[in-house]
């Protein structure tokens, strides 16, 4: 599925890893406020094809789909000549898959989002680009001997942290995951001090909402419903105290728009997106609000931790609060429930495809 010729169509936000969870709710946020979107994705990713057709039932010639990989330069020179602004999205998401194949990992992560930079670089009209960054450019942050368990969540010890984790933070690049999304941050910040690129950066954290096909790996949130939903068991690796901050995806396409219109205002700086202490989850907290939304309690079997895991994280939001005038507007329970009746609907009518290509996000 392709859509039209970029270099005949007029000029669109162009969204790489479109077709993803994320990406594709935020080509429907930018739609719905009256902006074109072009998609660049390879389609790799499971559910990428569903949300390419949905995209394209739902909002037709608003939104072009191009098939096509980050990794091949003269396919991201021509998507970027025919745009008028980046939301760079593409990438390899999990951990596990890095510490697998460390080489893909690094051509996807940080050639891929060099290969982006480059194409705007050389373009020469400093179109805007806001870049996917991740938490985990901050490693384990603490140790477990530096929180402690209190109601089935980690605390940290260390009361700094009580507003969340700040932009400030060291990095501390864990798996190659972490030290290839780390390269591509601070290459998107380096763009913005040395050729002047209009760029910011989202260190994000639990993101999650309709249109997400979560899996161990990546998804946490979705995974663990869709595992409940199926009646299979969920694997906790740890204890289940550890905690994340989740945000919904509504919250997070306002974000992502907010800065794509004030982008001179913060270009060239860095952001922690997340829920903030206000929407922080444990593994075992979520278990409970399943059992709550599902009406019976999971299977859950534990196992080891995996390298780099955070026993703790949770985004210290009041600098993106400030300059965009955002906060998170769905709390967790509410969001919990929204993602919860998308997945069981996808589940169990899986039929209903029209109804599910029309449903809103």
């Amino acid at each position: 599925m392709t859509g039209a010729n970029p270099a005949t169509t007029r000029a669109r936000v162009l969204i790489t890893g479109g077709c993803g969870f994320l990406g594709c709710n935020i080509a429907a946020g930018l739609v719905a406020r009256g902006r074109d979107v072009l998609v660049m994705d390879n389609l790799s990713r499971p559910g990428s094809e569903q949300n390419a057709e949905w995209l394209k039932q739902r909002y037709g010639n608003s939104v072009a789909i191009e098939i096509a990989d980050t990794r091949d330069t003269e396919a991201v020179d021509e998507l970027v000549s025919a745009s008028d602004a980046v939301m760079h999205l593409a990438a390899q998401v999990a951990v596990t898959t890095s510490l697998d194949d460390p080489i893909s990992d690094f051509e996807i992560n940080g050639r891929g989002t060099l290969n982006v930079l480059e194409a705007i670089r050389r373009n020469g009209r400093q179109i805007p680009i806001i870049f996917a960054s991740t938490n985990k450019v901050y490693g384990k942050l603490l140790d477990l001997p530096e929180v402690r368990p209190v109601d089935g969540r980690n605390v940290p010890c260390d009361p700094r942290f009580a507003q969340g984790v700040g932009e400030d933070a060291p990095l501390d690049l864990y798996s190659p995951y972490g030290c290839s999304k780390g390269a591509a941050d601070q290459y998107v910040r380096d763009y913005a001090r040395v050729f002047g690129l209009r760029s910011v950066v989202f260190r994000m954290s639990c993101i999650y909402g309709p249109r997400q096909f979560g899996n161990e790996d990546q998804g946490w949130i979705a995974h663990f419903l869709l595992q409940s939903i199926h009646q299979r068991p969920i694997t906790i690796y740890g204890d289940g105290h550890q905690v994340r901050d989740a945000l919904f995806v509504d919250d997070a396409v306002d974000a992502w728009i907010r800065a794509l219109d004030n982008i001179d205002t913060i270009r060239g700086q860095i952001f922690n997106l997340g829920g903030g202490p206000s929407n922080a989850i444990s593994l075992r907290e979520l278990l409970d609000f399943i059992t709550e939304l599902r009406g019976e309690q999971p299977q859950v079997r534990f196992a080891e931790w995996r390298p780099g895991d955070q026993p703790w994280y949770v985004s210290d939001i009041r600098a993106l609060s400030r300059v965009l005038d955002w906060q998170p507007r769905v709390p967790v329970r509410q969001g919990l429930g929204r993602i919860e009746r998308w997945l069981d609907a996808r589940v169990n009518a899986p039929a209903a495809t029209t109804e599910l290509l029309e449903a809103r996000p």
